[in-house]
């Protein structure tokens, strides 16, 4: 049986074909619930995903976690961007005087049993001007612990070797390769 990614964003289908390997996409428009804990919005999604699709399924969410802001964005960072952008939350984090932040990936997983698993993946770092050309959200603004460049700047193997994504797919992986036993 095939395991399903239900995304229709190409790059987060490469990153997790990139770590799990043989995946599926399913590519349906499922309704979003607002709500700021990340495993609420990933069991409606699921719920309703497998009224469409029986087997293997998988959603997530990744959510930005900004200290000045109180933990906002978190799950509502797409409409953080598409109201004031990586700049608007770039001058926010300068003029709270508070760039810490950490980036949140949460995967919902549904076995042929229908119980949901999640992993979580985080990484700390920090809020900065926008560096590196990306399409991939707030990659640009974003620059891990450790690093002195932004998600944006850095290739896409590096990223993928350190992400709060790639942690949340490993913690998957070995789930998967346990027989879900994990």
């Amino acid at each position: 049986m095939s395991l399903y990614f239900i995304t229709g964003n190409k790059n987060k289908l490469e990153e997790v074909k990139a770590i799990l390997g043989g995946v599926e996409q399913l590519d349906i428009d499922l309704p979003e619930i607002q709500d700021l804990d990340a495993k609420n919005i990933i069991k409606a999604k699921l719920a309703e995903a497998m009224k469409h699709k029986k087997g293997e399924l998988i959603v997530e969410d990744t959510s930005l976690y900004m200290e000045c802001l109180n933990g906002l964005p978190g799950p509502f960072i797409k409409w953080f961007l598409k109201s004031i952008g990586n700049d608007g939350l770039a001058r926010l984090a300068d003029k709270l005087g508070n760039d810490k932040a950490e980036a949140k990936t949460i995967i919902g997983y549904v076995g042929r049993e229908g119980n949901i698993h999640f992993f979580e993946g985080s990484i700390k770092g920090k809020i900065i001007a926008p560096k590196g050309e990306t399409s991939f959200g707030w990659d640009p603004i974003f620059q891990p612990d450790g690093f002195d460049k932004s998600f944006a700047e850095m290739g896409k193997e590096e990223k993928n070797k350190v992400s709060m994504r790639r942690i949340a797919l490993d913690e998957l992986k070995g789930f998967l390769q346990d027989g879900g036993k994990g």
